[in-house]
């Protein structure tokens, strides 16, 4: 039998191409998830109103929570970064604390209030660079390296202090921290921790920075063969963290007067619970700043009820623990579906 040629060869049907990935599928889950963040917040406020009427609704306690958030907020932002970009940054407490002891010493001061804020920017860009380059050219591995600096930099706390508190003495420094020096009511550290929060947005998710941060953490090999640089992002990437943290012990300086070894005690653990409960994937690649800056303010408004109510520290831990457990088994649950 001859083979059918021609008009008479039965024509295979085209395979339709294969349809493009859709790429905004992760957006309504973002936003999902701040309506969800946002709701379990009013839930709180609805909590503190029903149980301390009289002291949770407050203009003064509604202050202190937004002051309590600033500091570990924006350290929480470096944080998201990190994360998002493949990394953990375990060090960021022992980081607030080495700046704020060594930017209040009597020989920092002397330099004013220039002095005390370059010293603690200097401690946290200076930590975050050793951090970067030993995970990014060492190589070492994030948890190893930072690690290495947590105990690194508290025992340097320590150290210079001589485990003493260095009360701050330069009154332009004091001055931020008194009602005379609020804007519209609103204390100047809530306005740091607002410019960092909308800096670190736009940064995220309108510039190139942003756009390979996500890139290296979501595929570091494809990251390299598309030609971006993942060793100089990683190096940028806690540098920035260490920034955040010098900013942040800055803030802790102006809110406390002093400087303490023991400052920015678990802030480490704040930071990445927060940003956890926020959307931002411990394997990197997802994330987002408004995510983060909401869960700050649910652990926050979490730990001043727990206050209010009079609950032990360790019942504030347990619970912490508790929700970073119940955010990482809704992360998996996501992945698998």
């Amino acid at each position: 039998m001859l083979s059918p040629t021609g008009a008479e060869a039965v024509k295979e049907p085209a395979k339709e191409p294969a349809s493009p990935p859709r790429r905004g599928i992760s957006a309504p889950r973002g936003g999902l998830r701040h309506l969800s963040l946002a709701g379990v917040l009013v839930a709180l406020v609805i909590v503190g109103a029903f149980t301390k009427p009289e002291q949770f609704l407050t203009g003064d306690n509604l202050q202190l929570i937004l002051t309590q958030s600033s500091v570990i907020g924006v350290v929480t932002v470096g944080v998201t970064f990190v994360i998002i970009g493949g990394g953990i940054d375990l060090s960021v407490g022992a980081i607030v604390a080495l700046a704020s002891v060594w930017a209040t010493t009597v020989a920092t001061q002397e330099f004013g209030l220039g002095g005390v804020l370059l010293c603690a920017l200097s401690v946290g860009l200076g930590c975050g660079l050793v951090n970067g380059v030993l995970i990014a050219y060492g190589p070492m591995v994030p948890f190893i390296a930072t690690l290495a600096m947590l105990a690194s930099a508290r025992g340097l706390a320590l150290l210079i202090s001589d485990g003493k508190t260095q009360v701050v003495t330069v009154q332009s420094v004091l001055d931020l921290g008194v009602s005379d020096s609020y804007v519209l009511g609103v204390p100047p550290l809530v306005l740091v921790f607002a410019a960092v929060a909308v800096l670190g947005w736009l940064v995220l998710g309108r510039t190139t920075f942003g756009r390979r941060t996500v890139a290296v953490g979501g595929n570091a090999e494809a990251s390299r063969l598309a030609g971006i640089a993942v060793r100089r992002q990683r190096l940028l990437l806690y540098l920035l963290s260490g920034l955040c943290c010098g900013i942040a012990a800055f803030m802790l300086i102006v809110l406390t007067g002093s400087g303490q070894n023991t400052n920015g005690n678990l802030y480490e653990l704040d930071a990445i619970a927060a940003a956890i409960i926020g959307g931002t994937l411990l394997s990197g690649g997802r994330g987002t700043i408004t995510g983060s800056v909401l869960g700050v303010l649910v652990f926050t408004t979490i730990t001043n009820l727990f206050a209010l109510n009079n609950l032990q520290t360790d019942v504030q831990q347990i619970a912490k623990g508790a929700i970073i457990v119940a955010a990482v088994l809704v992360q998996k649950g996501r992945k698998t579906q």
